[in-house]
């Protein structure tokens, strides 16, 4: 296939069903058929149609953007793509609105191509494609995990190297500066759906780095994390830190119920911390090649304004 057709493995599977490829002038739906040396093949690629998601006006704090991509910071609350229980008020959603009309079609729908997803309640830089060759080169380099992406995090207690508790945990290992190296696999927690859980076998492989940027209160009750994923699963940063017994301050789904000290902090960052209402996590940086030009580029999202509070309260 030449690549400026820019059609995935998936999507001309999707157009033999359709019947769209031909094979010598006969219709070919057989993927597993044998191809003659020599043989002319010929697919019919429709207009992209319109998507069946509705646009809404719903504002953007746009970091970045060009004739294929656009770099987004998303607001903790909003959901990045419809479902069965939030059917509108996502980013994409308001991507449609934005684009307006702007966007060449991905997979045979006019949608944004979303590559990579963050969770819910959590804050951050987010990219996504306008054609198919842009997704494409994005999805590629977030498969061959070249892509470059950092996360801040508020979690219970400060990972140490030095924790001889931390050292034993299956799946831990240190590297050079004191970063804690996470390797498991990850899973659909067999008696909860909505859950993820840490495995040895089966699942698929993750891996997280960490390293504590900042300790608060006395022993260090709680501290601020830089998380780097080699691998991006659902939910890793959420499960690996549990794993390791520092859940994110204000996860309700991995992140216990840890109680303070009452006089490890100043009275208001105990109340900070005990009123964050979600999980402290940020996605502050985001880097990869631009799957057009080639140049490298690099974008960063300072922290929201929830968090910022939460940080100087806990060192007041």
């Amino acid at each position: 296939m030449p690549e400026s057709a820019s059609l995935s493995r998936t999507r001309i599977a999707k157009l033999l069903e359709a019947g769209a490829i031909t094979i010598n002038g006969t219709v070919q739906t057989d993927p597993k058929a044998k191809i003659a040396e020599g043989a002319q093949i010929e697919i019919t690629v429709e207009e992209a149609v319109d998507s069946h998601i509705e646009p809404e006006n719903i504002p953007l704090d746009i970091i970045y953007e060009d004739d294929d991509l656009i770099v987004v910071n998303k607001p903790a609350g909003m959901v990045v793509h419809p479902a069965p229980g939030t059917p509108s008020g996502t980013l994409v959603n308001a991507l449609l609105h934005h684009f307006a009309g702007k966007l060449s079609g991905v997979g045979g729908s006019k949608r944004p191509g979303v590559v990579h997803r963050i969770d819910k309640e959590t804050s951050g830089l987010l990219v996504a494609a306008k054609s198919d060759a842009a997704h494409h080169g994005l999805a590629a380099q977030f498969a061959a995990h070249t892509a470059e992406r950092a996360y801040l995090a508020v979690t219970q207690g400060a990972p140490e190297a030095s924790d001889p508790r931390i050292r034993g945990v299956r799946g831990v290992s240190f590297e050079t500066g004191g970063v804690l190296k996470i390797t498991t696999q990850l899973a659909r927690h067999k008696h909860d759906r909505q859950r993820q859980a840490v495995l040895f076998e089966h699942g698929r492989h993750a891996v997280t780095r960490a390293k504590t940027i900042e300790r608060f209160g006395n022993p260090n009750c709680l501290a601020l994390v830089e998380c780097r994923l080699e691998t991006g699963r659902t939910h890793q940063i959420r499960v690996h830190m549990a794993h390791v017994g520092h859940g994110l301050l204000g996860d309700p789904t991995y992140g216990g119920r840890r109680k303070l000290p009452a006089k490890a902090l100043s009275e208001v960052g105990l109340e900070a911390a005990k009123t964050f209402t979600r999980q402290a996590l940020h996605a502050a940086l985001l880097g990869f090649e631009h799957p057009i030009s080639g140049e490298m580029m690099r974008f960063e999202a300072e922290l929201p304004d929830d968090m910022a509070q939460l940080l100087q309260n806990l060192r007041s």
